[in-house]
């Protein structure tokens, strides 16, 4: 089921990694992801050893830093928390450019940012390779739960169709000298929430009764041939693969 228009986070490309299946591109990027959870905090050399390997994919994905930049804005909530907490943590204090710091807090901050900043980036590049709909493909492939892949495939196809009614019902209300301005015009406005609501209700039961008709049984058909080689495989290994060997040397290195 394919949405009709291109994702402002995607970026087409004719790359390796773009031609990627993308339930190899899932798989690789949730393993990775899980060896960075997993790394302690205190190693450095670790954490700037993954970021390399992120370069490499987006190196080879051709995409800019500056596209993966922009849609790495997601992150602020959290890199405005991870600096507040030196701050606000509790216990023994630093001294760190003469303002007084909380020790764990400066841990617990780098902890979060170095983690987090790796996780997005990660997502970023996996969306900025995969097409929105092939991602929830490979999901469906990885035999994650029909259901939830099913409602995120309808989510997705009728995100911009209720965003265009939205978009309607506003210059239907601004056409009649109506615009909000403070909160005396909230109900308007909670009014115009409610009948979108029933819209979009109806429209769903509508889709739904259509597809019905048209034979569908509670799954969608995947067109196409996203069948994986075990090089396609071994390629998206080259992801999660070295950041566990990084991992293990490091801790091995610390042991010994």
């Amino acid at each position: 089921m394919g949405a009709g228009h291109g994702h402002p986070i995607h970026r087409a490309g004719d790359t390796a990694v773009h031609r990627l299946p993308p339930q190899c591109k899932l798989a690789a990027a949730a393993g990775f992801v899980v060896v960075v959870v997993a790394t302690p905090r205190e190693l450095f050399w670790a954490f700037a050893a993954y970021l390399a390997l992120l370069a490499g994919v987006a190196a080879a994905a051709r995409v800019p830093a500056g596209f993966a930049l922009r849609r790495m804005a997601i992150e602020v909530p959290f890199v405005v928390f991870a600096v507040a907490l030196p701050f606000i943590g509790t216990g023994p204090r630093v001294q760190v450019a003469g303002l007084a710091l909380s020790a764990e807090g400066l841990w617990a901050g780098w902890n979060i940012l170095a983690k987090a900043t790796l996780g997005v980036l990660t997502s970023v590049l996996l969306a900025a390779t995969t097409p929105p709909r092939d991602i929830l493909l490979g999901a469906r492939l990885l035999r994650l739960p029909a259901p939830l892949v099913q409602i995120a495939m309808f989510m997705l196809r009728y995100l911009d169709v209720i965003a265009g009614e939205m978009r309607r019902m506003r210059v239907a209300r601004e056409s009649r000298g109506f615009t909000a301005r403070d909160v005396r015009h909230v109900p308007a406005v909670a009014r115009s929430a409610g009948a979108l609501f029933i819209r979009s209700y109806e429209r769903g039961e509508r889709v739904y009764l259509a597809m019905l008709s048209r034979g569908y049984t509670g799954t969608m058909p995947i067109t196409g041939d996203l069948t994986a080689t075990g090089g396609q495989w071994a390629l998206a290994a080259l992801l999660p693969g070295p950041a566990l060997t990084v991992l293990l040397a490091v801790l091995l290195a610390g042991v010994l």
